[in-house]
């Protein structure tokens, strides 16, 4: 009850906030205040129970970020250890000349008992531990520190751009992208302050040799000179003295080092180190039975301990004998029973059940492919095509159908093939037992693998075995699996055909859903005002120019306003494309305050109506030439919009914004056509091109600013 009792004050005051500041009090007073020996004890015991304490919590950690304040606990613990160092020293120096069990139990026990009272043997024992720990644990446990943050940080961009690519390809939602991303930070930050960290064990380890040196020669100076003590005895009391001073000191620093050793070696896993030793180290019987062959041999030559390796060789073998059974055991277990198949159903007539409707969306996978969306065998493609449809559903706002899976012999074994409607929109061929590294425009180096490219937006690839995973990452290549490389193609399509996957049913159900809200809005628009054929073709076009459908209430009130002017739905189209022009604006530029457009002359502008409705009226159209070089300098001006990392926007009176949509939506993709009147008002308009008539003046920048 006792202990309880103190273990739940010791956790009030370190929620309180007092517990570090307690603890700084507690250095100093070591360092400025004499202890009595019985402190020196309390400090000493506790600061060895502290280093093993450490020490149990990275071995039993999963992975290194479970433990992310070690940097924190290590310094803490190095500066209590060389306040110990500095107290223990005052005492020494000032009562040395006493005897050995002048500085408390704990350094006259690890002076006289551990080392034998043989100040000598002291000496090349505290040698051999600050040789190990100093040469061989913290200079190699430093530099593991060093290079872990530098691939940590190099692999950082990598990393980041495959949580997107998992984003994007709907396997995981955005909170669990932040919590990817944080751990990432995280892991970035732990290694950094690793590789400073590892510099205070350095240096502890060398301040234990310089303060072994100092309390010596002290030792010998003022036993001899200021208490009269002859040469051999002050050189007994207080070499001995120091050697339990640096025995006690040194030993919880190289528990120290070690677990610093340990944590930066470690390797996430979500299985315990020691799960980890048996596994990788025992788990092949191959191993164990060679090692005890060779042991059972070299125990038969006369003249070795014949005892000794004999009985490990008999252990050896066991241990491979029963790891042997054990995998065969495990090979041996039967399979579950599979179902007997039902017999075949009488011969009947055909009907019109046997005349399938074609699927909507579908996936078609060649022979090697298969094992990748049958859960049976540990196939993942399944959950990540749910994971995309449910991300699109929750993007374009109507619910995205199902996607049928079959596999196609005629297709080759590693392709696979995505229909919309029965028909093909997209084909390519993956490697279910490699990996697709990406390169996103910037990597450090090249891969040797399958060269190919993304089948999703055409960027350079190479299929890698997943053992050159991290090495890729390092790179800065963005690496996925097959199965996502195939969520990503279908959601990079699905996106690009969003307005075909609507339909009337689609549309129903939006209304239904909308009407449990707005009961009245719906009633007076279906079927009294508007057809649902006319609202389902104004939001398909929307759809096709890549506007989310989500706020079907602003787009069912856009229609009810303007169906009694006009029903043709190009016209209703632009209507509700003004009452989302703020949803439009956020989702093209931001939150940015400023909308840098293109925009065209007016002289060009007057010419484009007048063709346009010439055209209308069966006259002639758009003058060729000038289209062509139109359509130039409007490209030109995107790419120039991209590289200066701003959306490319070409602002347009509302009559001709719908006939350049169209020109450019298949050639310029990344060419965004609005109205004027689609700008809200509390957005600032600056102008960096304008198109001409002429071909010199095409793509001409201006620097005006301009308020809409």
């Amino acid at each position: 009850m006792a202990t309880q009792t103190a273990t739940l004050d010791f956790r009030n005051i370190a929620r309180s906030g007092l517990g570090a500041p307690l603890l700084l009090v507690a250095m100093l007073a070591m360092v400025i205040v004499p202890l009595p020996p019985f402190a020196l004890d309390i400090f000493f015991t506790f600061n060895i129970t502290l280093s093993l304490v450490i020490l149990m919590v990275t071995i039993y950690a999963m992975r290194p970020l479970d433990f992310g304040v070690f940097p924190t606990v290590l310094l803490v613990s190095t500066l209590l250890r060389l306040a110990l160092n500095v107290a223990s020293t005052r005492v020494v120096l000032l009562n040395g000349h006493t005897g050995t069990g002048a500085a408390g139990k704990v350094i006259e026990s690890f002076g006289e008992f551990v080392v034998g009272g043989n100040y000598a043997v002291g000496l090349v024992v505290f040698a051999i531990l600050v040789i190990i720990n100093f040469v061989v644990v913290t200079k190699g446990a430093g530099r593991v520190s060093e290079v872990s943050a530098r691939f940590t940080l190099d692999a950082m961009p990598g990393k980041q751009m495959a949580i997107d690519a998992d984003l994007n390809a709907g396997l995981i939602t955005q909170e669990e992208a932040r919590a990817r991303r944080e751990d990432i930070g995280r892991e970035a930050d732990f290694y950094g302050a690793m590789d400073g960290a590892s510099k205070f064990v350095r240096g502890d380890a060398i301040a234990g040799i310089l303060i072994l040196f100092i309390n010596i020669v002290g030792g010998l100076a003022i036993g001899t000179l200021q208490f009269g003590l002859d040469i051999g005895e002050a050189m007994r009391n207080y070499t001995l003295l120091t050697i339990g001073d640096g025995l006690v000191a040194q030993i919880p620093s190289l528990v120290l080092s070690s677990a610093t050793a340990i944590i930066v070696t470690r390797v996430s896993n979500e299985n315990k180190m020691s799960d980890q030793v048996m596994d990788q180290l025992f788990g092949n019987p191959m191993v164990l039975a060679v090692a005890a062959g060779v042991m059972g041999i070299m125990g038969m030559i006369p003249g070795m301990p014949n005892l000794a390796f004999l009985t490990l060789a008999g252990l050896a073998g066991a241990a491979a004998w029963t790891t042997w059974q054990r995998r065969q055991a495990e090979l041996l277990q039967p399979e579950p029973a599979v179902e007997s198949e039902e017999p075949p159903a009488e011969a009947r007539d055909l009907s019109w059940e046997d005349v399938g409707p074609v699927d909507i969306i579908g996936l078609e996978v060649g022979y090697r492919l298969i094992p990748l969306v049958d859960r049976a065998q540990g196939g993942q493609m399944m959950d990540r095509i749910k994971g995309v449809r449910k991300k699109l559903s929750q993007e374009l706002g109507f619910l995205v159908q199902p996607v049928h899976i079959r596999d196609n012999l005629e297709l080759a074994p590693n392709a696979y093939r995505i229909l919309l409607m029965g028909v093909p929109v997209g084909e390519a061929e993956i490697h279910p037992d490699r990996e697709l590294a990406i390169n996103p425009g910037r990597v450090f180096g090249t891969l040797q693998g399958i060269e190919t490219r993304d089948p999703a937006f055409g960027l350079e690839a190479v299929w890698i075995p997943p053992s050159e995973r991290e090495n890729a990452q390092t790179l800065g290549y963005t690496v996925v699996d097959a199965s996502t490389v195939v969520a990503t193609h279908l959601s990079q399509l699905l996106q690009d055909h969003a307005h075909e996957l609507l339909g009337h049913e689609e549309v129903q159900h939006l209304l239904d859903v909308l009407a449990k809200s707005a009961p009245k809005l719906v009633e007076d628009l279906v079927p009294d005002t508007l057809s649902i054929g006319v609202v389902l073709k104004v939001l398909q076009n929307l759809l096709e120019e890549r506007i989310p459908i989500r706020d079907i209430r602003t787009i069912a009130e856009a229609l009810a306003e303007h169906a009694p002017k006009s029903q043709d739905p190009g016209a209703l189209t632009a209507a509700v494309r003004t009452a989302l022009g703020r949803s439009i604006i956020q989702h093209i530029n931001g939150m940015e305050p400023e909308v840098q457009v293109i925009t065209l002359d007016p002289s060009l502008e007057q010419l484009l109506q007048q063709s346009i409705q010439a055209a209308a009226e069966g006259g002639a159209g758009f003058e060729p030439g000038l289209a062509e070089r139109m359509h130039r300098s409007l490209a030109e001006s995107a790419q120039r919009q991209e590289a200066a990392g701003q959306p490319a926007i070409l602002l347009v009176s509302p009559p001709i914004r719908a006939w350049l949509a169209r020109l450019v939506r298949h050639s310029i993709p990344t060419l965004h056509v609005l109205a004027y009147n689609e700008i809200p008002d509390n957005k600032q308009i600056k102008v960096v091109a304008n198109i001409g008539t002429d071909a010199p003046a095409l793509g001409a920048a201006a620097d005006g600013t301009q308020t809409a």
